[in-house]
């Protein structure tokens, strides 16, 4: 090689050298391969389905419904929300749950679902009481009942007319991952008249 030709390698060295010293330590790596031949400029982006990936939950209370279970006197025209104070009867109320992935977490995980049938008594001697219920939900579904049976005289339901309204509390879920009460919800109002069990 001659010495025209190293003169000429060693000042292109230099330049490469001089060229390297002047790119910040931290751009080095990182700008070493932009604009290399056969490496196409990097193209990103994120795709969702919807604004909530994981929510929201909602749920709803509906057909609120107090009735007697029994069938004396068996008349057909009798009422079943008039019954006597020894006569078994069935109060509950209907919660329905939307479908989202967090939904169906919720549910699979077994969340507690209590409401609280609170009955108040229409006039002097018509006493109030409350009555709770729980369920737990389970995987796949979304839709419960939440039903209690009970007698009046087992509840301190004297003779009288009740109003019954019902707090529903969901949450906590029933297992190690516990969680905080995540839900309250209110449903009014049906009635029930209770008269003395010797008036049969």
């Amino acid at each position: 090689m001659s010495t025209a030709e190293m003169n000429a390698m060693a000042a292109r060295t230099k330049a490469l050298h001089a060229r390297a010293q002047a790119i910040p330590t931290s751009a080095k790596i990182d700008t070493q391969f932009i604009n290399m031949p056969g490496q196409p400029r990097e193209i990103a982006g994120t795709e969702t389905r919807a604004d909530y990936i994981l929510g929201p939950v909602i749920f709803t209370l509906s057909n609120l419904r107090v009735y007697g279970r029994g069938t004396i006197p068996a008349e057909p025209s009798n009422s079943p929300f008039i019954i006597a104070e020894d006569e078994e009867f069935d109060v509950s109320v209907d919660v329905q749950f939307n479908r989202t992935p967090l939904t169906e977490l919720l549910m699979c995980l077994g969340t507690r679902v209590c409401v609280d049938f609170g009955f108040e008594g229409i006039g002097v001697r018509a006493r109030e009481t409350n009555i709770e219920a729980c369920i737990v939900t389970q995987k796949g579904l979304f839709k419960y009942t939440v039903q209690h049976t009970g007698r009046p005289d087992r509840h301190g339901l004297n003779s009288g007319l009740y109003e019954i309204g019902a707090v529903a509390t969901v949450g906590p879920v029933e297992n190690e991952c516990t969680t905080k009460i995540w839900g309250h919800g209110y449903i009014k109002e049906v009635l029930l008249q209770v008269y003395p069990s010797y008036q049969d």
